[in-house]
């Protein structure tokens, strides 16, 4: 159960960086998007990886 909630919590982090990223627009400063984007991908890795893990154990 603590791993569902780890996912969770992960894919809400994800959509809000998500979020972030259409209202800061085309003319946000670069380096921001550029490290919103990063951390979207390597949330959406870290998911992955639990759900293989998570579907390996069931």
């Amino acid at each position: 159960m603590a791993l569902e909630q780890r996912i969770e919590s992960l894919k809400k982090k994800h959509a809000h960086i998500d979020q972030q990223l259409r209202e800061e627009g085309v003319g946000a400063d670069p380096a921001l998007l550029t490290h919103l984007k990063a951390m979207k991908l390597n949330l959406k890795d870290e998911i992955e990886r639990l759900m293989q893990g998570q579907t390996a154990t069931a």
